[in-house]
């Protein structure tokens, strides 16, 4: 089974700038297929264009940014439970996934990807 880990990661060259500087780390559920790995990622408010998805070795790495858009200038908040700035998740796996296929797709706040070994 995959394990989760966390690790400093870094847009070098990217105009993505985090809201606030506090790291977040959602959710994931990782499930193994007879083809591979399906991975759910909970990202309710993060817009595809926001995400990056890495394969190095055995680690997956997804990162991005949750901004929150709905909010107008000149408006100030009451209650602020939800983290809007850069988050990052690393999950590693038990071979390598490097040749590995991938899709993905956002479902109801999940982000689904599916690897495919390499045949």
């Amino acid at each position: 089974m995959a394990k989760s880990t966390n690790r400093n990661f870094q847009f070098i060259g990217s105009s993505k700038t985090p809201v606030s500087g506090r790291l977040w780390y959602p959710a994931a559920d990782v499930y193994q297929t007879p083809d591979g790995w399906v991975v759910k990622v909970e990202l309710a408010g993060v817009s595809a264009e926001e995400i990056v998805i890495e394969i190095q070795g055995n680690a997956l790495y997804i990162a991005g940014s949750r901004k929150d858009r709905s909010c107008a200038s000149g408006i100030s908040y009451q209650q602020m439970e939800i983290t809007y700035s850069s988050f990052e998740k690393t999950l590693r796996f038990p071979a390598p996934l490097e040749g590995a296929s991938i899709e993905h797709m956002f479902e109801n706040g999940l982000l689904i990807i599916t690897l495919r070994k390499a045949v």
